[in-house]
């Protein structure tokens, strides 16, 4: 599907991800929230999470696991944004989220987030959009917020001590659950 959103004039392309994607999708996953060129961006952790976000392994195993996809976003054949798909019954999961740090703040996030939610209505039939986020992560939820996601209070822990989700700089870090009424 093509879509050109009007802060932008070059076209956005999705599709689903395939293996040989891997590469370039962790490259931008990372970039956009580790290390130093994830500061470039708003979207950084690199405060509060040091080390790896994901790996080729944690990709490929969304790109084909069954009910799953990973929804690449392309701008004139280059990849430049990204996100989970996971159908969960009458819900859908939202993850993975990723935009180049230096295109991000341009309206980008909210043509990508409804095409999402458009994608999982149409192929799906899902009611409801489920997301977690950090709950540290103010700016980022109050973005959510404003996209139509409410908190709802429901934490998890955060994986301490596996270091394929980074190395936690804090000791508060939860995930909350967001949510999203897609009818």
């Amino acid at each position: 599907m093509d879509i050109a959103p009007a802060e932008d004039s070059g076209q956005l392309t999705f599709r689903d991800a395939a293996d040989a994607d891997v590469p370039a999708l962790v490259t931008l996953i990372e970039s956009a929230y580790r290390g130093d060129s994830s500061r470039a961006g708003w979207t950084t952790e690199a405060d509060i999470l040091q080390g790896q976000r994901t790996d080729p392994d944690g990709v490929r195993e969304v790109v084909e696991a069954p009910g799953s996809r990973l929804l690449v976003v392309e701008r004139d054949g280059a990849l430049i944004a990204c996100c989970q798909l996971e159908h969960r019954g009458d819900a859908a999961y939202f993850g993975m989220f990723a935009v180049r740090p230096e295109l991000q703040g341009a309206g980008l996030g909210k043509v990508i987030i409804a095409e999402a939610e458009r994608t999982v209505r149409k192929s799906w039939g899902v009611t409801e959009m489920h997301m977690t986020v950090i709950s540290v992560r103010e700016e980022l939820i109050a973005w959510y917020e404003r996209r139509g996601y409410r908190r709802t209070g429901k934490l998890s822990p955060f994986p301490y001590g596996d270091d394929r989700f980074g190395i936690p700089q804090r000791d508060d870090l939860t995930f909350e659950l967001l949510i999203k009424d897609l009818v």
